[in-house]
């Protein structure tokens, strides 16, 4: 018993240092995020642009198939304008035998491309910093690093090709292997914002970044609120019992003073 652990933990070690090995030429900038941080809030201005630039652009591959449409309301959209946004997308309906517009209700359609991963989760899967995946001191303070690993996959190519088994492989400084099959899907001016904000290559990849964050933590803002709360209830618990611990065995180590 002891032999087979200590193997499967001497696998695991090897595991991880390939993953550390295999990803310690990848530089990744860190990008300051409203959200990071333990007092840090989704900027909702910069979540709607993200939503902009994933439908006219990401959205022609790639799904957000975990992501229920109704949550754009927390994004600050209306009811009404949520129900706008989704029509625009078809289900396949079983009990109409037929395809209708999407309801709020339903969740984004999925990937449209069988190689074309799912984005929901896409912040959490990728580690964004130096070290193994999900661990490390440096993701200790800076958190995993996902929407920062999306930014420098988006700004990442370097316009160098090359063909390989019949299909043409586009050179990106953050991707291990150096090339991947997507095509850059982002050049700079891709999208116009209402609100007249920067739309260049860096500007549009954080902004998407920001929102496939969102995507893959919607609950991060509530989850932050009850962990201070809990830190509070915990720091005046550990005060009471302090007091009530000196109260208790004070008449013992005192008894001529009490």
């Amino acid at each position: 018993m002891i032999k087979k652990l200590t193997l499967s933990a001497l696998s695991a070690l090897m595991l991880t240092a390939g993953a550390a090995a295999a990803n310690e030429d990848i530089e990744i900038e860190d990008v300051a995020f409203s959200f990071e941080g333990p007092f840090g809030v989704y900027d909702k201005a910069q979540l709607q642009r993200g939503l902009q630039v994933y439908t006219e652009v990401c959205s022609a591959c790639h799904g957000l198939k975990y992501v229920p449409l109704r949550t754009l309301e927390d994004l600050g959209y209306s009811e009404k304008e949520v129900r706008a946004y989704a029509s625009q997308f078809e289900i396949y309906d079983p009990e109409l035998d037929d395809t209708r517009p999407r309801r709020p209700t339903d969740h984004f359609p999925m990937s449209s491309l069988a190689n074309a991963p799912d984005l929901s989760l896409m912040a959490k899967a990728r580690a964004g910093f130096k070290g193994p995946y999900g661990t490390g001191i440096n993701q200790l303070f800076k958190g995993i690093g996902g929407p920062e690993h999306i930014v420098a996959i988006l700004t990442g190519f370097t316009g160098k090709e090359k063909e390989q088994a019949g299909s043409t492989l586009y050179e990106n400084r953050a991707f291990p292997s150096g090339y991947m099959a997507m095509t850059p899907p982002l050049s700079g001016e891709d999208v116009e914002f209402a609100d007249g904000s920067p739309n260049d290559l860096k500007s549009e990849a954080e902004d998407v970044a920001a929102f496939l964050m969102w995507a893959a933590e919607p609950k991060m803002m509530v989850r932050k609120k009850f962990g201070f709360l809990a830190v509070f209830m915990l720091t005046v618990l550990s005060v009471l019992l302090y007091l009530t611990n000196k109260r208790l065995w004070r008449p013992v180590k005192h008894p001529t003073q009490s």
